[in-house]
């Protein structure tokens, strides 16, 4: 083995003797290329090995003999460009953030072939890149399927979200009409006044709006008028006779079923409390069989 000192004053090697013979055919070593055999501590010149004699003379001539050959250092690779890597991330991310990252993923891969075509090989990274635009503008042009099965399951969610609401909101004014029957002689508010009675227990006035219905009504509910001002004993089923219902808007509303909206606010069916206090989602079908009357 052989290290050789090129005209850079760089060594190279340890390399073997048929790598030598290669490099004086390509004319990048000569007679005078300095030269150091495995084990010595002396640089000589390449001539003086005689095993390379051979080898040296077709290719020695005066210019060689003139200078030492360079030994050309071996070419540092090309430094991968920054925005392809990070083109094909976002791309890829678009997966996770429903394509919103894939915009930008789509115009840093455009950005990195552009830089890298013009850098003529000192910048690497164009698979990269092309791989992070593809990917980039797949996303973006497949967004609208995603999106047509997720609005469905939007308006569902929303849709149950409002009739949760809604359900809670009869409970509370169930209970308050309840509490106030309690204080005031076993008797349940007038229908005049049933709004204003139960402020004090409801404590705000959220209780009293449908996430689904009217806007600008300040109620959206009524109380059975065949219970207002009632003694809760003259309930005979309380379980099955109605005490408050949805309407599409009013304070201080009473009446019947003729109250109740043309058209169900959730899932066709209509939120009804009763005057055991427990409220239920009513199917449009079940209507006939409630009970109205005490």
């Amino acid at each position: 083995m052989f290290k050789i000192l090129g005209a850079d004053q760089k060594e190279y090697g340890p390399v073997s003797e048929g790598q030598i013979r290669q490099w004086i055919a390509q004319g990048r070593a000569n007679g005078q290329t300095k030269m150091q055999a495995a084990g010595s501590p002396d640089w000589k010149p390449l001539a003086e090995f005689s095993e390379f004699a051979e080898a040296l003379q077709p290719a020695a001539s005066p210019t060689d003999q003139a200078a030492p050959a360079a030994i050309s250092p071996p070419p540092s690779p090309a430094k991968t460009s920054g925005l392809a890597i990070t083109s094909l991330v976002l791309g890829c991310l678009g997966l996770l953030t429903c394509g919103i990252t894939s915009l930008v993923g789509l115009i840093l891969g455009i950005i990195a072939l552009v830089r890298i075509s013009k850098r003529n090989g000192q910048l690497g990274g164009q698979g990269i890149a092309l791989a992070g635009t593809i990917v980039s503008a797949a996303f973006l042009l497949l967004l609208p399927i995603p999106a047509a099965m997720l609005l469905p399951a939007l308006a569902k969610a929303k849709q149950k979200a409002a009739s949760i609401n809604c359900m809670n909101n009869v409970k509370q004014l169930n209970l308050g009409l309840i509490m106030y029957a309690d204080d005031n002689k076993n008797l349940f508010p007038a229908g005049t006044n049933w709004c204003d009675a139960l402020m004090p227990y409801v404590k705000s006035a959220q209780p009293f709006l449908c996430p689904q219905g009217k806007p600008g009504q300040r109620c959206h509910y009524a109380i059975n008028a065949r219970l207002a001002g009632r003694e809760t004993k003259d309930v005979q089923a309380p379980a099955q006779t109605v005490l408050i219902f949805e309407v599409d808007g009013g304070w201080n509303l009473a009446g019947g079923r003729e109250l109740l909206p043309p058209k169900p606010r959730h899932a066709n069916a209509y939120m009804v409390g009763f005057a055991d206090g427990h409220a239920e989602m009513v199917p449009a079908t079940r209507l006939e069989r409630l009970h109205w009357d005490p």
